[in-house]
């Protein structure tokens, strides 16, 4: 049977050594009303997922100065998050996701213990810069759904426990900053539907092993509380805690990146999604994208990439999604063999040059051939090497033009019988040359110039 009407204050009032308190998926309506004193002891509060609404009271943090929990998601809160929550020392989760919160973020989180923060799908605004920069045990920042603006802080960096940040679907813009390299206990990275520009750091680093013992050490510490929103394989899932525990990815889709994809994305083995869609991505798809082992989901799609698709990609045993459609890519597709035969031609639409099963499209000779030939020398190379041997040609003949005049001179002033051979050899050589120059009308090779000059020394 779920309980009715307004908060029941009554059981906080006539009970001053409650410590918890949840009163979870209720039918509990209208606005919270604080007690008439404030509750010292109580330390967790739990009323999420009830029909709640009106404004949070603005003295809830003199009321609840001892509070550790707050959990108030899932209802129907309005106005701005009370800057009272302040008052709150020892405050570790806050979850007031899910309502209809507006504002900006008050100053006063930076001056807490937070540990895990839960504030999506609200309609908060305003910029991320004075609201966390002092949280460094965040473990969980979940900021995603809401109307933020401005940039990520370069605070971001000192961080050092982030396991899980959220900054999908706002209006952030700017580069993502390279403080995020420092974050190496990352398990998932969502900064989706965003206006980021430049390019994917090629430093970003996610949890190895050794976050698994620091987590054994302290279970309790580095325990997620609450569940997450991730969108993975094209779905959004809200991921229970078991989960969570072992969850890994990254989502930069829908933004304004640029550039090629870094193969160090590559060495990520421990990812289970990543997600790069939706920005003007170009270049290859890196090789080294094999080796991420554990990916589930794979999604490239809606960007200017080109050359082939890796064949290496077929020992991806763990991949259930999997989409390159709407980029530039040619040549053969990869063999349809598990995973990959799962895939059906929307993985691969949108790239006209594409060929291979599972698209109608059949692949040439010629096409066949260049997948399993290795890649050719670019026209920048191949036409530095044309400058470098015509330099070297040039700069040998001159050379070795100066050495024969001076061995010539030396000779003709040492033996006069000499001077004679010397002038039938310049005769022989005109005629020489002529024949090389006006009958056949082209330029001798150094290997004719040569066999020329060792004909007459």
């Amino acid at each position: 049977m779920k309980m009715r009407g307004g908060v029941p204050n009554w059981l906080l009032e006539n009970n001053t050594n409650l410590y918890e308190l949840f009163l979870v998926n209720n039918s509990l309506s209208g606005p919270f009303q604080l007690p008439i004193h404030p509750h010292v002891s109580l330390s967790q509060l739990d009323i999420s997922d009830n029909h709640l609404d009106s404004h949070i009271p603005t003295e809830i943090g003199a009321y609840f100065p001892s509070l550790t929990f707050l959990s108030m998601s899932n209802n129907q809160f309005n106005g701005s998050i009370p800057s009272s929550i302040g008052n709150m020392s020892s405050l570790q989760v806050l979850d007031l996701s899910e309502n209809n919160f507006s504002g900006k973020l008050p100053s006063c989180f930076s001056s807490l213990p937070l540990v895990h923060v839960y504030l999506s799908q609200n309609k908060l605004q305003g910029s991320l810069e004075d609201a966390f920069h002092n949280s460094f045990e965040l473990i969980t920042l979940d900021l995603s759904h809401n109307r933020l603006t401005g940039s990520i802080s370069e605070w971001i960096g000192e961080f050092s426990h982030m396991s899980y940040l959220l900054l999908g679907y706002n209006n952030l813009e700017g580069r993502i900053p390279i403080q995020l390299c420092k974050l190496d206990k990352l398990s998932f990275i969502d900064l989706s539907h965003n206006k980021f520009s430049g390019q994917i750091l090629p430093c970003l680093r996610f949890r190895s092993s050794i976050w698994y013992s620091y987590l054994r050490i302290y279970p309790h510490r580095y325990l997620i509380r609450e569940p997450l929103e991730i969108t993975t394989k094209s779905v959004s899932y809200s991921y229970p805690i078991s989960i969570l525990n072992i969850m890994s990815g990254m989502d930069l889709s829908c933004n304004n990146l640029t550039g090629e994809i870094p193969p160090e994305i590559g060495n990520l083995n421990h990812i289970h999604v990543l997600n790069l869609s939706n920005n003007f991505l170009t270049g290859p798809v890196p090789q080294t994208f094999s080796n991420l082992s554990e990916v589930e989901s794979l999604d490239l799609s809606n960007n200017s990439l080109t050359g082939a698709i890796p064949p290496g990609l077929v020992q991806l045993h763990s991949l259930e999604v999997f989409s390159v459609a709407h980029n530039n890519l040619s040549g053969r597709t990869p063999d349809m063999i598990p995973q990959f035969s799962t895939f059906n031609k929307s993985s691969y639409e949108g790239n006209p040059l594409l060929c291979g099963p599972p698209l109608s499209r059949h692949c040439t000779t010629q096409e066949e051939e260049a997948s399993s030939l290795p890649k050719r020398a670019s026209t920048d190379d191949i036409e530095e090497s044309g400058f470098m041997d015509t330099y070297v040609f040039y700069v040998s003949f001159v050379v070795t033009y100066i050495m024969m005049l001076l061995v010539t001179a030396a000779i003709l002033y040492i033996n006069p019988n000499w001077r004679r051979a010397w002038f039938y050899f310049i005769k022989q050589s005109i005629n020489n040359c002529y024949y090389f120059f006006v009958d056949n009308r082209h330029m001798p090779s150094w290997l004719e110039v040569r066999n020329l000059l060792c004909r007459y020394f």
